[in-house]
């Protein structure tokens, strides 16, 4: 059975999203990386949702839902950089806000909706997400007041939801598309 994640998209990776005439369009790759300075993909397989969150005046908005197809380099990545100064993924200079430039980057291929900014989580489910890690500990968002998030230090990262947060997520999410 896949998993789900959820991946924090900060305001500058959004910003860039909309400046450049992304939102309406399906991203075809996300990046990880080895780098505090990118989210690390890690322990996400083929077939897995990673839903990409952004936190705006304490909403959080579910921005896309990716399905990871794989992590390889692909002829659609460009050609691979022969210097430090080459861009790292040419063939997917569109996409590059979502961090073809990060230390260490990898192009992560994925089946995603279109970008969106106007499909906030609702207060009562936002209360209740829980996320899991490697030892089976659940844990739930801190700093939510009144369905608001006060603080964003809980969904910086790439975290594996347990499996009832991600049936949620998923129920009001495809109620929306």
């Amino acid at each position: 059975m896949p998993d789900a994640f959820t991946v924090l998209w900060t305001h500058d990776t959004c910003r860039a999203l909309r400046r450049a005439g992304r939102v309406g369009r399906r991203p075809p790759v996300a990046f990880s990386g080895v780098h505090s300075s990118l989210p690390a993909w890690s322990g996400a397989r083929s077939g897995d949702e990673v839903y990409a969150l952004h936190v705006n005046q304490c909403v959080v908005y579910v921005v896309s839902r990716m399905r990871m197809i794989d992590m390889e380099r692909r002829d659609c990545c460009g050609t691979a950089p022969a210097t430090w100064q080459d861009p790292a993924f040419p063939g997917h200079r569109d996409w590059s806000m979502l961090g073809a430039d990060g230390c260490g980057a990898a192009a992560v291929h994925v089946d995603a909706t279109p970008v969106r900014f106007d499909m906030p989580i609702p207060k009562d489910l936002l209360q209740g997400l829980a996320w899991r890690n490697s030892r089976g500990r659940t844990r739930s968002l801190k700093h939510v007041v009144d369905g608001r998030l006060e603080r964003s230090i809980g969904l910086q990262g790439f975290y594996r939801l347990t499996s009832e947060s991600a049936d949620e997520l998923a129920g009001v999410f495809g109620d929306a598309v």
